[in-house]
């Protein structure tokens, strides 16, 4: 079942992604280890994480398969260092103290970790991120910074507003030309996301199944 949803996920991709420049994070929040390797088994290698213990234990179970792991939720100023010592990816990095932490905590045996800033692009009073008038200040501070790699942006746009923010999000990132990682779409938004250039997409419910939070 799974096999076949991830399929039918990847049919969607490549019918928009002729260049092969869209990465497929399989959104494993709450889904148990046995589903990952279902997914691993058909060769699915990247997986985004919501919650940190949660995904401690599923990095350790699953150690030694060439996986590549995105945390993808919120970042506690609190959980940074096990964030720093495990993950390959944050997208979720929404204020320089986070950035910081997960600098001076990246372990200097592994490679430098990339991160993404969450923008808040519609500019939401219940939703992290940095706004979009912030951002040309806060990218210069990545240059200070030896640990880690601002690669480019991550948004969750309003559900009645999407097409419109994934367009502000392409517009916003052609103005950074080092930057080259755009994250945005997710099961019934991969489509609009792909035609605005995002180069990861988020997926979960088509991959998994509805989640229990």
């Amino acid at each position: 079942m799974i096999a076949d949803n991830l399929k039918k996920v990847q049919d969607r991709i490549h019918a928009l992604d002729k260049n092969h420049q869209v990465t497929l994070i399989a959104v494993s929040k709450t889904k148990p280890i046995s589903d990952l390797q279902q997914a691993i088994d058909v060769g699915q290698q990247h997986f985004g994480e919501n919650y940190l213990q949660e995904a401690l234990e599923k990095i350790e179970a699953l150690k030694g398969q060439n996986l590549i792991w995105h945390f993808i939720g919120p970042v506690q100023s609190n959980k940074t260092t096990k964030i720093a010592e495990n993950f390959d990816w944050v997208h979720s990095v929404d204020r320089l103290k986070v950035a910081r932490r997960l600098n001076d905590q990246r372990p200097k045996s592994l490679e430098n970790l990339n991160v993404l800033l969450q923008i808040n692009i519609d500019n939401e009073l219940t939703k992290s991120g940095i706004l979009v008038d912030e951002i040309d200040e806060i990218i210069p501070f990545f240059e200070n910074l030896q640990n880690i790699v601002l690669r480019g942006f991550m948004c969750i746009p309003k559900l009645d507003n999407t097409e419109r923010s994934f367009q502000k999000m392409a517009k916003i990132i052609k103005k950074y030309p080092k930057l080259d990682t755009l994250s945005m779409g997710m099961s019934n938004s991969l489509e609009l996301a792909i035609g605005n250039g995002a180069t990861f997409v988020r997926i979960g419910a088509d991959i998994f199944g509805k989640r229990v939070d």
